[in-house]
């Protein structure tokens, strides 16, 4: 009998090539996240800079078709960690990292950050391999993020681009200055050609595609 831990091998093999290719520090095509469009302006100054974030999340509004797509797969998808799963919507702790927003025109991308959210992370499962994306982290200026993937509890590449940020539906800063919180809503979310890539061949499909549609973010930041 052929061990079920080779294709396995096979797949976090051709994965990890693929995924590294575009890891940490590549170069991205997508939009950048608040982009508005518009040519650089110069001496703009930050409406919030926050620097050594703790505290508050990063959630996905799960898009209906995204769902239905991995189920129709046969996929389960769960949570890591500190994530929850709660009415269709995703959270995921901040705990740590940067963030500055720019009045929207003033300058692009008006929106930079290295939002990190290590400890959590989601899962998709067939019954016999399980793939976790864990320790996300949100760089708005490149419109991407990444994180970590492995297979069945086995590593396959750090910090990999994951996610495209499409910042073109985001709405303008809200700010609750009573309760101290700012809310970043409306940036939308699908897959990079790589975590489609391994996804497909991991689950032996070619459902997924880059830009599917995952969902939309709402990421609230402690303002002090």
């Amino acid at each position: 009998m052929r061990s079920s831990l080779r294709p396995l091998a096979t797949v976090i093999t051709g994965g990890m090539l693929a995924l590294t290719l575009a890891a940490c520090g590549g170069s991205s095509d997508s939009t950048d996240t608040g982009s508005t469009g518009s040519e650089p302006k110069a001496a703009a100054s930050p409406v919030a800079a926050l620097t050594n974030l703790t505290g508050e999340k990063t959630e996905v509004v799960v898009d209906a078709g995204f769902l239905k797509g991995v189920t129709g797969l046969g996929l389960t998808p769960g949570v890591v960690g500190t994530a929850t799963l709660t009415n269709g919507t995703l959270a995921f702790p901040i705990t740590g990292g940067t963030a500055t927003y720019y009045t929207p025109g003033s300058r692009n991308p008006y929106v930079e950050s290295s939002i990190e959210h290590t400890g959590s992370g989601i899962s998709l499962t067939n019954g016999k391999t399980k793939v976790e994306l864990t320790n996300f982290v949100v760089d708005a200026g490149k419109s991407i993020l990444t994180g970590d993937v492995s297979a069945n509890g086995a590593s396959v590449v750090k910090c990999a681009p994951l996610f495209f940020l499409d910042g073109r539906t985001l709405q303008p800063l809200q700010v609750d200055q009573a309760a101290g919180k700012g809310v970043l809503f409306g940036t939308t979310v699908s897959l990079t050609k790589e975590a489609a890539d391994l996804l497909n061949k991991t689950y032996g499909t070619m459902a997924l595609t880059e830009y599917f549609k995952v969902g939309v973010t709402r990421i609230t930041l402690k303002l002090a």
